[in-house]
């Protein structure tokens, strides 16, 4: 008997039945853009976009093998009619050119067409089409009548748009341009790989005030291309949720960022990491129109680490890892004309995010930045011209400043 249980037990082995392991993909995001209500002289004319169709590119950071577009009518007081959309892989991300072959027609709910209620966001039903990470991708909006403005100004890409459907139009010839997006969230992709998203949230800096126009060479470009090049580490997303002029305690050019904290960080699906780089707007606001005196300067380095801390709180209790980067330099700006106190506020705030314990990682883009012979002012190299935005070389010195390890 003894010897015939030895025998039982590989037939018993090889007799079991094999499952094969089953995919359960997720959704990250790949790419986004906060949207809001665009003011002043980022205004488009009426009627600009009215019966018209509207193509935007923009870039994934990560691969997947499913996609999905997210619109949104979130700065609309009346509904958002959309009459078509599509979507295709971009053979140039300054161009309107799409490769036809990768084309599709979106669908909303099984329908072509979408009425998008006021202040909402709408996803696309999902479409088969693999994207591999840093790949460009077309996005087609048809408007019925003319949209109410909710838009990204800041692009820092060229879109572009010409009256009636040109949904399917290989290179939409004649068509023309700004460099804003309009009504277009973010892309979402799905994956059976396990993926991380670190969301950055920010101002200008962060936007790209200073990049190359469809050059894809902000910060955030920089270190998402680096992620990709590490086969360990190509499983991260970034997405840039930066707006030009934005403030941790009061409203600019959008609303300020813990209002917009929940929408644009904590609801991406897949966040896993949030860079911090807020707060060099609330420090030369606080002096550009009117001296301030030292305790008001005092309550204001008090009320900025305040939002932080809110911000590192609220995130955390998502599970979120909260990085914190430094202010970079700004003396010498002409528009906040920052003197010896700014400076010693910007000092004092940056120390609070380097102190051990307060974020839960650092990046020093003060020390990537900073001119050494004069620590308060940008290396010349690397200052876009006006002592406040980094040049494509500063961009690039700051995405290089990460350390990969933040993400682990």
């Amino acid at each position: 008997m003894r010897h015939l249980a030895t025998l039982l037990v590989p037939f018993a082995l090889l007799s079991a039945p094999v499952y094969a392991k089953t995919c359960q993909p997720k959704w990250v995001a790949g790419w986004a853009s906060s949207q809001f209500l665009p003011t002043g002289d980022q205004v488009l004319a009426p009627a600009t976009l009215a019966d018209k169709t509207l193509r935007q590119i923009v870039r994934s950071t990560i691969a997947g093998d499913r996609v999905r577009v997210r619109f949104s009518n979130l700065a609309s007081t009346k509904p958002l009619i959309i009459a078509g959309a599509s979507i295709a892989h971009a053979t140039n991300p300054a161009s309107a050119t799409i490769d036809p072959g990768t084309l599709i027609s979106l669908r909303f709910d099984g329908k072509p067409d979408v009425i998008i209620p006021a202040g909402a966001d709408y996803l696309s039903d999902p479409v088969a089409l693999p994207v591999q990470a840093l790949a460009s991708l077309a996005i087609s909006i048809r408007y019925q009548g003319d949209p109410a403005p909710t838009a990204h100004p800041g692009s820092r890409a060229t879109s572009w748009y010409l009256p009636g459907d040109h949904l399917t139009d290989t290179a939409m010839a004649g068509a023309a341009s700004f460099d804003h997006w309009f009504h277009l969230s973010a892309i979402e992709v799905e994956r059976c790989t396990p993926a991380k998203l670190v969301v950055a949230l920010g101002d200008s800096i962060t936007d790209g005030r200073g990049a190359t126009t469809n050059g894809n060479d902000r910060w955030t470009d920089i270190l998402a291309g680096r992620l990709q090049a590490d086969a360990k580490r190509r499983n991260t997303a970034v997405i840039n949720q930066g707006i030009g002029g934005n403030r941790l305690l009061n409203d600019g050019l959008g609303p300020n960022a813990l209002a917009r904290l929940d929408r644009d960080v904590l609801a991406q699906p897949g966040v896993t990491h949030l860079i911090l780089l807020e707060g060099i707007n609330d420090l030369g606001t606080l002096t550009r129109d009117a001296p301030a005196s030292a305790a008001a300067h005092q309550a204001h380095v008090a009320r900025i680490i305040g939002a932080y801390r809110q911000i590192i709180a609220r995130a955390r209790g998502r599970g979120i890892k909260v990085i914190g980067a430094t202010i970079l330099p700004f003396t010498g700006n002409d528009y906040y004309h920052p003197d010896a106190q700014n400076e010693a506020d910007r000092q004092a705030v940056n120390a609070w995010i380097r102190a051990r314990g307060n974020f839960d990682g650092v990046i020093d883009f003060d020390a990537a930045t900073r001119d050494p012979a004069h620590p308060d002012r940008l290396l010349p190299a690397y200052d876009v011209g006006d002592a406040l935005h980094p040049s494509p070389q500063g961009y690039r010195a700051m995405g290089e400043a990460i350390p990969l390890s933040l993400f682990d």
